[in-house]
């Protein structure tokens, strides 16, 4: 998973301009909110673009079919981001990802509920 990150940042390098202020975003968007992760950022001091690309990212890898694994449903999936929340997750964006479920504003196939 960190090598496309740093390819990610090696194309981004070569572009320049103001595409370059994403790349501490792109650097931070596997860091854990208690540190873990690929580089020693936590909690507030990861960019708040990467935190919320986190959530969205690992959201999208839970309710999606990959070649070793079938989707799971979006309420399992949302069942462990609630489960990481202040370890893996900013609770904060947690929360805002919970609002967004609550209210309808995910994309949750009503055959799956």
């Amino acid at each position: 998973v960190q090598r496309p990150v740093d390819k990610g940042v090696a194309v981004l390098e070569t572009v320049g301009g103001s595409l370059r202020r994403v790349i501490p975003i792109v650097l931070a968007h596997h860091d854990k909110f208690n540190g873990a992760g690929y580089h020693p950022t936590e909690g507030e001091a990861i960019p708040i673009e990467a935190r919320i690309i986190t959530v969205a990212d690992v959201y999208d890898a839970l309710t999606s079919d990959r070649p070793y694994r079938k989707a799971m449903s979006p309420f399992d999936a949302k069942e462990i981001i609630v489960k990481g929340s202040a370890v893996d997750f900013d609770p904060v964006v947690v929360d805002a990802f919970l609002a967004a479920f609550r209210f309808g504003e995910m994309d949750v196939r009503s055959e799956v509920a």
